[in-house]
């Protein structure tokens, strides 16, 4: 079976768990959800593997989907990674679906370090490992039922989530792209451009080598987590915090199609 493995990544956890179901699926390959050019050649199956945002559906994905209308793929499953809480996102996604007359034949959600700063850091070390080994586990139960295309569960968090989540999730949605007036940088910034090279949005420009924020933020938060001198703050409290992204993936895996 032929699968296409269509992936969209801040900080690298759902860019592990695309390659990991790549690997272990055989005849797939993941392919940036950016990469317009391979968005033509939808194969028998379609994987969509992204980050939960504000408890819900990235703008990439919503964007997406209109690729796939006309291509009509016959197998559709998704994974949605998330910090803790899934809430009502991959039932979003079928209804998404839906409307562009395409169905969601299976959804699943894996539970990785959380890279959303502003609360926090990802945890300790140890509870992190203990995060990926676990999103192995559920790997190795997810692929036969791709591999055999088999209708699965549309998973999603329990009913306090997704009666809370929801509507903060539709409430936000049209102002994440003015959050990143909250971004500064320290003296700790060395102009090497990072930031604005790995902006899926290409919503960061350099004026006196410096980043400047442009208002089309999607809060992936990967010019922060990325800076190699952590000198992009968010807010008040993120210099404090530890900076994260998934150990197995490096810069140059970002800037594919960014």
């Amino acid at each position: 079976m032929k699968t296409a493995i269509y992936y969209y990544t801040g900080t690298g956890n759902s860019l592990w768990v695309a390659r990991k179901l790549a690997w272990a699926l055989g005849e797939s390959e993941p392919i940036p959800v950016m990469d317009r050019q391979k968005a033509g050649t939808i194969k028998e199956a379609v994987g969509l593997v992204f980050p939960v945002h504000a408890w819900g559906l990235p703008i990439h994905i919503i964007n997406f989907i209109a690729n796939l209308k006309p291509l009509q793929p016959e197998y559709i499953f998704a994974v949605a990674v998330h910090g803790g809480q899934v809430a009502n996102t991959l039932i979003q996604l079928n209804q998404l679906l839906r409307q562009n007359q395409l169905s969601l034949s299976a959804g699943f959600e894996i539970c990785m370090p959380s890279n959303y700063i502003p609360w926090g850091g990802p945890g300790p070390k140890a509870e992190q490992q203990r995060k990926f080994e676990a999103a192995k586990t559920k790997i190795s139960h997810i692929v036969p039922c791709i591999r055999n295309q088999e209708p699965g569960p549309i998973e999603k968090g329990p009913l306090w989530q997704r009666i809370l989540f929801t509507p903060i999730y539709k409430m936000s949605l049209p102002h994440l792209a003015g959050q990143d007036r909250k971004f500064w940088v320290d003296e700790k910034c060395n102009h090497c451009a990072i930031c604005s090279k790995i902006c899926s949005a290409h919503n960061i420009t350099q004026q006196d080598g410096k980043p400047i924020w442009s208002h089309k933020c999607e809060q992936c938060l990967a010019c922060l987590q990325w800076c190699p001198q952590e000198a992009i703050q968010f807010g008040k409290k993120t210099p404090q915090y530890p900076r994260y992204h998934h150990p197995e993936i490096q810069l140059k895996d970002m800037l594919i199609n960014r």
